[in-house]
């Protein structure tokens, strides 16, 4: 084999390595919250014990499982660096499916569920504190479905612990009155019949003003972003699908997370 040959099969190689060593890394953890087991799996990188470390919070969607998050999302294996924590939520009604609550989700409002979710979210943080060198300027969150609205929920809620956010098809809701200015990244399918893209159209323009936005320019295919005044851009990724996850956005949401550190 030809050395160019050679050193170009020997660095995928290595970088197939590092992927799969990432991917074995997930750990599963339990806390309890007010009486109740919760669990997640959590990705964290060698270095989180001696240098300061980016965390991604990462919510799957209704009916979701923290493995299919793992598996779809896949935070971990593209920016090894950070810490990734994958969520596992409880039975919950659905505002649009399930009202039953027979499937797994996250709290819509604040107070609904006795803020269980919201608790659990502040359990999650703290036990990541307490055991390594969370960077507190790079601290993200970012969910599907029903994982995008609690995302917007953390937002209102605990707005302060996160450097920038990335919802994908949800709108912010009820939560929009409650938003302060900071970097955003929304995902939404134009074909979305679940969560209409009429609906998270209307979030969008309501976040452009809230960040005192300009006019967009592309920021990469199919992404627009719009520059802030206030030092917190926009960025949306319309794609044209439904109301699936796109494979194209887990590395766009890591570059804009990468691009976004907290004043």
């Amino acid at each position: 084999m030809k050395p160019i040959r050679l050193l170009c099969a020997l660095g995928l190689a290595l970088v197939t390595v590092a992927e799969l060593d990432a991917a074995e890394a997930l750990t599963r953890r339990e806390w309890l919250v007010d009486g109740v087991r919760r669990e997640a799996l959590v990705y964290v990188p060698p270095s989180a014990k001696s240098a300061a470390t980016p965390v991604v919070f990462a919510f799957h969607g209704h009916g979701g499982t923290m493995g299919h998050a793992a598996r779809t999302f896949g935070y971990h294996t593209l920016w090894p660096e950070a810490l990734v924590v994958y969520p596992q939520g409880l039975p919950t009604p659905g505002r649009l499916t399930d009202p039953a609550g027979k499937k797994s989700g996250w709290q819509s409002r604040i107070g609904d569920q006795g803020d269980r979710d919201l608790k659990f979210f502040d359990a999650l943080l703290a036990a990541l504190q307490a055991d390594y060198r969370v960077d507190e300027k790079r601290r993200y969150a970012t969910g599907h479905s029903n994982g995008g609205s609690f995302t917007y929920l953390l937002w209102a809620a605990r707005g302060d612990q996160f450097a920038a956010l990335a919802p994908s098809a949800a709108p912010a809701g009820r939560n929009l009155a409650l938003l302060k200015p900071k970097p955003v990244l929304h995902v939404a399918g134009e074909k979305d019949a679940l969560v209409k893209f009429a609906w998270q159209q209307q979030t969008m323009n309501a976040l452009r003003k809230l960040n005192d936005c300009g006019e967009g320019k592309p920021w990469a295919k199919d992404c627009t972003v719009y520059e802030s005044k206030r030092g917190a851009p926009v960025v949306t990724f319309l794609h044209s699908g439904a109301h699936q996850f796109p494979a194209a956005a887990p590395a766009l949401i890591v570059r804009f997370f990468q691009e976004t550190v907290a004043p």
